[in-house]
């Protein structure tokens, strides 16, 4: 079900976005999506605009031959807050599709071997071969998506488990079953498992202590290379830089893949980080006509630059907990909210079916709060993600927001 607030034909140019709020026609939204979960930093940031407009006067796109010096010092820049082990990158991607294709070739290139391993209502992107890594059939059932190697295993969802276990029993019986599924599902050449540290798309499942060391030990034992999907998760969101120096460090991934939020308010840039010894493709093995394009790299290390200089992982220590306190708070109060999870600015709650998600949305969206669902419109869960500067005041307009369309959704 969608409303005529997502439906009515409004001008493109009534859209202006500032801060957390986005104005369409003059009507003002508190946007809880942080766009599609790519304006880290919000609408219209002055500290990544200025830099794109200067940069748009010089010249806005480059060879990536000519942008590799630009993309070193950028790196340098990150290189703080990466795993001890991430010594290399490739900054050729837009987005994150490609940025896990990059990483797919990696894997295979250095390994030798064919087979990735992902989990159960994971999404990888949009391309031919991510969608063929990630776990939903709907997002497949209309088209031929040739990849053979797609190994597919239940997602460490703790509130629906494959395995009709419960966490005190199950012995992490989800991350321990890979072996089985290598042994007795695959080609036995399996190069890499990617995993979303936050299933996002899947519900906002974020998996149980223990995790993912448990995946570290067994692709440790099999030779498999871990590839840690921080498309979402990157860049803030969970509360640290990466959540692989954060909540999900006992991945310790060999490559790291980060595209939505790298841009801050909405420049399209993506790429991957990588062991120093996987630094293996040729320039030739995948490259893409925009990638690493001045704008994308300007406004990639004007975000990395505003995250370290202005305390926004701190920011986001603090929303985090007064956000999760009131989506609990929601939760005591209200029959239909079920399970409040996530991390960081990652958050989201569930709801009783996918139709009383959609008709929240639309609710929400009329009381001037922009929300999205998770699995494109079929799983019931309410994801909220402002943007990673967003106030304390701006935190409880949303949740004064949230309460008041849940609300009228229970009158119904």
């Amino acid at each position: 079900m969608t409303s005529t607030a997502e439906t009515a034909p409004v001008p493109w140019e009534s859209h202006v976005g500032r801060g957390v709020h986005l104005y369409v026609d003059g009507r003002r939204y508190i946007d809880c999506a942080s766009g599609t979960f790519n304006l880290s930093l919000g609408y219209a940031l002055p500290e990544v605009t200025d830099a794109l407009h200067a940069q748009l006067d010089r010249c806005a796109h480059l060879s990536s031959e000519l942008t590799r010096p630009k993309s070193q010092e950028i790196f340098g820049l990150l290189r703080p807050f990466l795993p001890d082990h991430i010594e290399s990158h490739w900054f050729r991607d837009l987005t994150g599709s490609t940025a896990n294709e990059c990483a797919v070739r990696i894997a295979q290139k250095a390994t030798g071997r064919t087979d990735v391993v992902s989990l159960f209502l994971s999404h990888h992107g949009q391309s031919i071969t991510a969608t063929g890594m990630s776990g939903n059939a709907f997002r497949q059932r209309s088209f031929t998506l040739p990849f053979a190697g797609s190994l597919k295993i239940p997602a460490p969802d703790c509130a629906n488990c494959f395995y009709r276990q419960t966490p005190h029993s199950c012995g992490m019986l989800c991350a321990r079953r890979l072996e089985d599924f290598v042994e007795f599902a695959s080609s036995g050449r399996v190069a890499a498992l990617i995993v979303e540290p936050v299933l996002g798309n899947g519900g906002n499942i974020t998996p149980p202590a223990g995790y993912f060391s448990v995946l570290r030990e067994i692709c440790d034992r099999h030779g498999i290379l871990v590839i840690a999907d921080e498309v979402q998760t990157g860049f803030g969101r969970t509360g640290t830089f990466f959540a692989s120096t954060g909540f999900a460090k006992d991945l310790k991934p060999d490559i790291i893949t980060f595209a939505k939020g790298a841009g801050g308010v909405g420049i399209p840039v993506a790429g991957v980080l990588m062991r120093k010894e996987l630094d293996v493709l040729e320039p030739w093995e995948h490259s893409t006509t925009s990638g690493a394009n001045p704008l994308a790299l300007v406004a990639l290390e004007a975000t990395v630059k505003y995250i370290r200089d202005h305390d926004v992982l701190d920011n986001v220590a603090l929303a985090s907990k007064l956000l999760k306190d009131g989506l609990t708070e929601l939760a005591a109060d209200f029959g239909s909210v079920g399970a409040v999870k996530g991390v960081g600015l990652m958050l989201g709650f569930d709801l009783p079916s996918a139709a009383a998600v959609a008709r929240f949305i639309a609710i929400a969206r009329e009381n001037g709060l922009i929300v999205r669902g998770s699995r494109y419109g079929f799983g019931n869960t309410v994801k909220v993600r402002p943007a990673l500067t967003v106030s304390e005041d701006e935190v409880q307009d949303i949740l004064h927001t949230l309460r008041t369309s849940l609300e009228q959704l229970e009158s119904e």
